[in-house]
C-alpha cells in the first residue's frame, strides 16, 4: 500500500514536471535570455573589484586569486533566485487559463505540485549551472567531498527559494495587491546579502544591517566552503551559517505549503 502511494506521488510529480518543461521550452528565446542575464550581473563586480584590488589586496578571504569563484557562485545563485519568481509566474498562468482550481482540487497532494515546479525549475537552469560549476572547479579545484557538500548547499538554497516562491505565488493568486510589497521586501534582503561584493568592502553601517540578514549567512557558507576546501572546517567555523541554511531548507518549504493551504482556503483565487 505504501509503495503504491509512493509510486502514485512520483507519477504526479513527473507529470507536473513534464508539463512545466514543455511550456518553458516553447519560449526558447526567453530561456536563452534568462541564461545570459546573470552574466551581466557578474561582469560589473569583476571589473570594479579588479580595479579595487590594485589598491587593497584582500577583503576578508577574497583577493584577485579567488574572487572569480565568488562571481561564478553569484551567477549560480542568481539562476537559483529565479525559482522565487517561478512559482508566482506559473500560478499566474494557470490562474489566467482558469486551470488552477482544477489543478489544486485534483486528487493528489499539493506538495506534489510544489515538487513538480521545483524539479522543472532545476532542470531548466541545469545546463548553465553545471557549466559555471565546472568552470569554477577548473579555476580552483576542490576535493570530492567538498563538491558533494557544495552541491548539497546549492540544493538547500533551492529549497529555501522555493519556499519563498510558494508564499509569493499564493499571494499572487489570492491577495494580488500585496505582491509588490512582498517583492520589495525580497529585493531588500538581496540588496544586503553581499551577493556580488564581499562583506568587508561595504562601510560599517551597511555591514551592521547585513549581519542580520539570513541570506548573507546562506550565501557566505557556500562561497567559503569552496575556498576553504575542508567540510569539517567550514561547518565548525561557520556553524551559525550552517544552522541557518539547514533549518531554512527544512522549514521554509513546509511553511510555504502551509501558508499556501491556509490562504487558498480562506481567500480562494481572486482577480479573474
Amino acid at each position: 500500500m505504501i509503495i503504491k502511494e509512493i509510486k502514485k506521488n512520483i507519477i504526479h510529480i513527473i507529470a507536473i514536471t513534464e508539463k512545466n518543461l514543455k511550456f518553458k521550452l516553447r519560449f526558447k528565446f526567453n530561456l536563452i535570455i534568462s541564461y545570459i542575464y546573470p552574466v551581466i550581473g557578474i561582469i560589473m563586480p569583476l571589473i570594479l573589484m579588479g580595479e579595487i584590488f590594485n589598491f587593497k589586496k584582500k577583503f576578508g578571504p577574497w583577493s584577485t586569486d579567488n574572487f572569480i569563484i565568488y562571481q561564478f557562485i553569484a551567477y549560480n545563485l542568481i539562476l537559483l533566485k529565479s525559482m522565487i519568481s517561478e512559482f508566482p509566474g506559473l500560478f499566474s498562468k494557470e490562474k489566467y487559463w482558469e486551470t488552477l482550481p482544477a489543478l489544486i482540487i485534483a486528487p493528489f497532494r499539493r506538495i506534489n505540485l510544489v515538487f513538480g515546479i521545483f524539479f522543472s525549475s532545476l532542470i531548466m537552469i541545469s545546463v548553465p549551472f553545471i557549466f559555471f560549476f565546472i568552470l569554477s572547479y577548473i579555476i580552483l579545484p576542490i576535493h570530492f567531498l567538498t563538491i558533494l557538500f557544495i552541491i548539497a548547499l546549492y540544493f538547500f538554497i533551492a529549497l529555501i527559494f522555493s519556499g519563498i516562491g510558494i508564499v509569493i505565488g499564493v499571494i499572487t493568486i489570492s491577495k494580488e495587491g500585496y505582491t509588490g510589497i512582498i517583492n520589495f521586501i525580497i529585493t531588500f534582503f538581496f540588496w544586503f546579502s553581499c551577493l556580488s561584493f564581499p562583506f568587508y568592502i561595504y562601510p560599517e553601517y551597511i555591514r551592521n544591517v547585513t549581519i542580520y540578514n539570513p541570506l548573507y549567512y546562506i550565501f557566505d557558507i557556500l562561497r567559503l566552503s569552496w575556498i576553504e576546501n575542508n567540510v569539517i572546517l567550514t561547518i565548525t567555523s561557520h556553524s551559525l551559517s550552517f544552522l541557518i541554511i539547514t533549518l531554512g531548507a527544512i522549514l521554509l518549504p513546509l511553511i510555504g505549503v502551509y501558508i499556501f493551504n491556509k490562504i487558498y482556503r480562506k481567500y480562494g483565487i481572486v482577480g479573474y
